[in-house]
């Protein structure tokens, strides 16, 4: 069994954390400061209270789980580990020091899986002495909770590292799909990023709501999915009706390359979302537990899966 760490104690650390040690395994999350330890064991903890209100884990499965943690800012704590998630800033500057941290204090046949969303997994081998043992496991928030990971190569990632990666995964119960060169936004991101520029163009041309988008893409869209794949459907609907609608609607669909003026507008006026208290939406009406609760709802079954620590 690989013994794994964690690079990074921010949110997306933390809730790798969560998973490894909710599946019984040690984990070491490597920080950088103090204030970042504390927020990273809360969120830990936050995350197993919110398992626990589902009914998911017990008091005494957190607190064994929690017994499994250690959050330092030492990185000579990753002596011997086998396997180190990086989850650091989308900073190649950093990330590179990172690389020459995991070099220099974990095992020499160290993994390093980097779960950045957005850097070429070629760009990131380069940054490191031991290319052949990098590859990209992007996984989705919450981390935890949702099953799916991307993984990416590069040309020189060796088999082996895919191949532990891989076991490593699904251990933890993760789906996992493998791209065998990075493209941006690899496969989620991308999908995203083509459905929000839409909705962004269809709010800015006046044809609905945020809200709206919202209710279409959760009672169609995502329901749909849940079930059947996206190209399942397409050979269910056919290639003569496929060709058809794409005909109608290919030369209105949104094909702008640059930064949409919603978006501009709102980060000159400071209402850039969640975090800021206004966005599409005014979150100062919403019940942020409530959001909470909802971004984590469909995944509650797979944690029954885990084998949790008692």
């Amino acid at each position: 069994m690989e013994k794994v760490a964690v690079f990074g104690a921010g949110t997306i650390g933390s809730c790798q954390a969560t998973l490894l040690i909710g599946h019984g395994l040690p984990c070491t999350v490597i920080g950088h400061s103090e204030q970042g330890l504390a927020r990273c064991r809360g969120a830990v903890e936050q995350n197993w209270d919110d398992l626990i209100a589902q009914g998911l884990a017990s008091a005494r499965n957190k607190a064994a789980a929690m017994r499994l943690l250690t959050i330092t800012n030492d990185a000579e704590a990753l002596s011997g580990c086998t396997f180190v998630f990086e989850a650091v800033a989308e900073d190649t500057a950093v990330k590179q020091q990172v690389y020459r941290a995991i070099e220099a204090h974990a095992a020499p046949e160290a993994v390093i899986a980097s779960c950045t969303s957005s850097i070429d997994a070629g760009i990131l081998a380069g940054l490191t002495a031991r290319p052949d043992r990098l590859l990209i496991a992007h996984p989705f928030q919450p981390v935890h909770m949702l099953p799916l990971v991307e993984v990416v190569r590069h040309d020189g990632t060796s088999e082996q590292t895919l191949a532990r990666t891989t076991a490593l995964l699904e251990t933890l119960h993760r789906q996992v799909v493998v791209l065998h060169r990075s493209v941006p936004g690899f496969l989620v991101n991308r999908f995203a990023q083509a459905l929000f520029r839409e909705s962004i163009y269809l709010i800015e041309q006046g044809v609905t709501t945020a809200a709206d988008i919202d209710r279409a893409i959760k009672y169609a869209v995502g329901m749909r999915y849940t079930s059947i794949g996206l190209l399942e459907y397409f050979d269910a609907v056919g290639f003569g009706l496929e060709k058809a609608i794409a005909e109608n609607v290919y030369p209105s669909l949104c094909d702008e390359t640059a930064i949409q003026q919603t978006v501009l507008e709102g980060l000159r006026t400071g209402k850039t979302g969640q975090a800021a208290g206004a966005g599409l939406y005014d979150w100062s009406q919403k019940d942020e537990d409530d959001f909470r609760y909802r971004k984590q709802c469909p995944y509650f079954d797979g944690v029954r899966e885990w084998t949790m620590p008692e």
